[in-house]
Formats: structure tokens, C-alpha cells, sequence
């Protein structure tokens, strides 16, 4: 049930003056629809908020802004609400949730595609495939477009087009003063630029416009190794990909074989390592590649094969649905050391179905782009390292969130500073401005010119200059 403290703030707005002021819905405590909507994909947030309000364009955007603003009441902004740190939610203020605001146009002979802040990824992938187009997205096709993108992006085509937001061209954003602008390489430069990796510190973006990349068919799906072969096949790993074409994508995990019927039942519940591909040259090149992987040790199972792109960006989604209880913890990954390796292997058996170690590449094309030309800092990282703890029952909450945090700790003195802030919980300032390196004081200056006041603070926030 909503908190005292809840009805109070809310007994003390205005409530009817905002709902007249918007075309869409506002949502208030009590009732089937406010217990609905202030869910958090991660169960393990628990949040209770003044109001919610579903947004249908930039103006009910810019009211809510304004609304909150004058009743100084604290802001969260949701897209695709997969904030693992909840932080899409907060608790007695006022939820922007952009998912109405949901429409896309592709324009096919530019290779453009104008998305809504309030579109999933798996939208924006339906809209573009017939088209032979896509979106440099990530590899969750029910994640929001406008929290992955701002947080830089990164995903199956990372090696061979780079980070999303190097694939992004312009944003409409609301500021905190109720403005709207369009931030692109000329205009409001110095904003576009923080968009670029900045997370939701400037604004709240109500459309992203996209380039697209010629992708149809690839070679993609899981191969498995007996988790017994770690220490072998992350040597072999770590030196070979680096050394690849950036038409080779391959993750490299640890995992559980869920009990599936997607999966030969004699492997269910096996603790396993192995890899994710993408492969996005011609498929009949490929089989070198995995016949690579092949040699340095026998898999105990493999479904790689050529697929469309868009049945590859949602293979992951059906082993993630909203409501299971999330701990995750990320780090940068220069390079990985014999002793970082034996670390992997230490922890490598997860503690439940769903929990995982992914280290996603974001070298190739990623790193041809200078580390002072977006916001994301790290760009001689090879890997974004992702350790999850996952499982849907409360029970469980400590068990996932230990194995997490004793993971990270283990693998930190391995590890670059900083992480993807999509993959960190509220963490402090001093793991962001690490995230952000020379950047930080960058960013703070722009946040001075643009939210002054720090009105957008529910997020990984850089606190403004001054």
C-alpha cells in the first residue's frame, strides 16, 4: 500500500490543474492501474510514487516537467523501465513515462529512422527489418530505446557499426526550465554531445533520430562449453577475438542451460561457459570461424546458424521477463589476465537458472571514435562486463545480490574504472566520475548550461558545475 508519506505529498497538489493540462493519463495511488503501473522490471525495487504520468507527446511532457518543477517534486523518467537500479521509478514524486509515445518513421533511402522516446527496441526492429535496415541496439529486445541509447548503447553489431549513440544523429529533448530543443552536430552541440553516453541528466528526450546499417540475415544463437573448460577456452577467447574482422560478434558467458524445451533435456541445468554469436559478413564465411572455437574444445552444444536479425535480437527475451529479482554489477575490461581469468573460474558456477557473466565486446568500430567525442569515456575497452544475479523469487534476493557483489569485487583490481551505467546500481559519485574519466568536468558544465538545479537527479547523476 502507498505510504502516509505519499498521501500527504499528494493531498498537497493540485492534481486536477495538471490533469487538464495533459492529453494523457495520469495515474494516482489506489487501484488496479497505479499498482500496475508503479511495478519495477526489477522486483527488488519497491517504490511508491506521487503520481505517474503516461505521456502521449512532448507538450504532456513539458507539463509534467513544468508541474513538477513548481510543486518541487522529484522526477523519473521511463522509457522501456528496465533500470536495474530502479531508477526509472521514485518514490513520493512524479514518473515521466514516455512507452505511449511509441511512434517510428523510417525513411529507407536515407537509412534514418525517427523513434520515440517511448519505443522498445523490439519496435524499432520490426519497423526497420523489411527494409534490410537496423538500429545498433542491444541484445534485450524489450529494453527502452531511450534509457539503452543514452546510457551509449552497446550490443550484437557494436564490433562492426560501434555504440548506438555512435549511430545517433539528433534527440528533441524537454529541458527542465519546460523547453524544447533539438540537439543535433550544430545545433545545441555541446547538449548532443552529452547525450551521447550522458545517461538522463539533461533532459528528457521525447525523439531520437537514428542511422541504420544494411543488416538482414546473420549467423548468430549459443554454443556451449562444460563450465570445467573456463580457464582453456577465456585464454583462447581473449586473444582471439580482438585479432577478428568486426564482422565477428561473440560474447563470451558463464550460465545455467535453463530447463527448456529450446535446449536437449540431458543438458538442462548444466553450469556452462561458451559464446553468443553474431556473425554479420557473408554466411558462408563463417564456418572458420566457428570451426575455431570448435578446436579448443568440444561443445556439449551449439544452435548457431543464419537467422534474421530480428529473431536474434529477441532470442534473449523470453529468460528475462519483468518481475524477477535483479543484483548486477559492471565493470570496464581492457584486457583479461591469467589471474583474472582463474578469478572467472572461481565464480564461474552461478548461483541460480537465470543469473549470468556476459562480457560483451565493444572494441572494432567502437574504437575508432576518440574518447572526447561522446560522452562514453572508455573507448579503449574491449569488453563491457555485465555480472547478473537473477532469479524470480524474493527468497533468493541475498544469495544473487552476494554472488554479484563478490564477483565484482574479486574481478575489480582486473578491471578498468568505471562501467556501462546501464549495468550499475546506485553506486556513489565516485564510481561515476570514474565511468566518465576526463569527461566528468565536461559533462558538468553542460549539465550548468542546461539544468542548472539538478532537477534531473533520479539517474546516475553528474552534478552540475559550480
Amino acid at each position: 500500500m502507498p505510504t502516509i508519506s505519499t498521501a500527504l505529498v499528494l493531498e498537497a497538489l493540485p492534481v486536477d490543474s495538471l490533469r487538464k493540462r495533459l492529453d494523457g493519463k495520469l495515474v494516482e495511488p489506489g487501484g488496479a492501474a497505479y499498482a500496475e503501473a508503479r511495478q519495477s522490471y526489477n522486483a527488488m525495487i519497491e517504490k511508491w510514487p506521487a503520481l505517474i504520468v503516461y505521456c502521449t507527446s512532448a507538450n504532456d511532457v513539458a507539463e509534467a516537467v513544468n508541474f513538477a518543477r513548481e510543486h518541487d517534486l522529484e522526477v523519473a523518467i521511463r522509457s522501456g523501465g528496465h533500470s536495474g537500479s530502479g531508477l526509472c521509478l521514485v518514490h513520493e514524486g512524479l514518473v515521466i513515462d514516455l512507452s505511449p509515445m511509441n511512434s517510428i518513421h523510417v525513411d529507407p533511402e536515407r537509412k534514418r529512422a525517427r523513434v520515440q522516446g517511448g519505443c522498445t527496441w523490439a519496435e524499432v526492429d520490426e519497423a526497420t527489418y523489411p527494409f534490410g535496415l537496423a538500429a545498433v541496439n542491444g541484445v534485450v529486445s524489450s529494453t527502452g530505446v531511450g534509457g539503452l541509447t543514452l546510457g551509449g548503447g552497446h550490443g550484437y553489431l557494436t564490433r562492426k557499426y560501434g555504440l548506438t549513440i555512435d549511430n545517433l544523429v539528433a534527440a528533441d529533448v524537454v529541458l527542465a526550465n519546460g523547453n524544447h530543443v533539438h540537439a543535433n552536430a550544430e545545433q545545441h552541440s555541446d547538449l548532443f554531445w552529452a547525450l551521447r553516453g550522458g545517461g538522463g541528466n539533461f533532459g528528457v528526450v521525447t525523439a531520437f533520430e537514428f542511422q541504420l546499417q544494411p543488416i538482414d540475415t546473420v549467423v548468430g544463437g549459443p554454443f556451449f562449453w562444460p563450465i570445467d573448460l573456463l580457464e582453456e577456452t577465456l585464454r583462447w577467447y581473449r586473444d582471439w577475438l580482438p585479432a577478428m574482422p568486426d564482422d565477428v560478434y561473440a560474447s563470451y558467458l558463464t550460465a545455467e542451460v535453463p530447463s527448456s524445451n529450446l535446449f536437449p533435456e540431458e543438458i538442462h541445468g548444466e553450469k556452462v561457459c561458451g559464446l553468443y554469436w553474431c556473425y554479420v559478413g557473408e554466411p558462408d564465411a563463417f564456418d572458420k570461424y566457428i570451426q575455431q572455437a570448435r578446436n579448443v574444445a568440444p561443445p556439449i552444444y551449439e544452435s548457431v546458424g543464419p537467422m534474421p536479425y530480428l529473431k536474434l535480437q529477441r532470442m534473449l527475451d523470453w529468460l528475462y521477463p519483468p518481475g524477477d529479482q535483479w543484483y548486477w554489477k559492471g565493470s570496464f575490461v581492457k584486457t583479461l589476465s591469467d589471474e583474472a581469468i582463474r578469478k572467472h573460474r572461481r565464480f564461474g558456477h552461478v548461483p541460480t537458472p537465470q543469473s549470468a557473466m556476459h562480457l560483451y565486446p565493444i572494441d572494432g568500430a567502437a574504437h575508432r571514435v576518440q574518447s572526447d567525442e561522446t560522452a562514453w569515456y572508455h573507448r579503449d575497452a574491449t569488453w563491457s562486463m555485465a555480472i547478473m544475479g537473477v532469479d524470480p523469487d524474493p527468497t533468493n534476493r541475498a544469495r544473487i545480490t552476494r554472488w554479484a557483489r563478490n564477483y565484482w569485487h574479486a574481478l575489480a583490481p582486473h578491471s578498468a574504472e568505471g562501467a556501462y551505467i546501464n549495468f550499475m546500481m546506485e553506486e556513489g559519485q565516485e564510481r561515476i566520475r570514474a565511468t566518465y574519466g576526463d569527461n566528468y568536468e565536461r559533462l558538468q558544465q553542460v549539465k550548468a548550461t542546461y539544468d542548472p538545479d539538478n532537477f534531473f537527479h533520479v539517474n546516475q547523476n553528474i552534478e552540475p558545475a559550480g
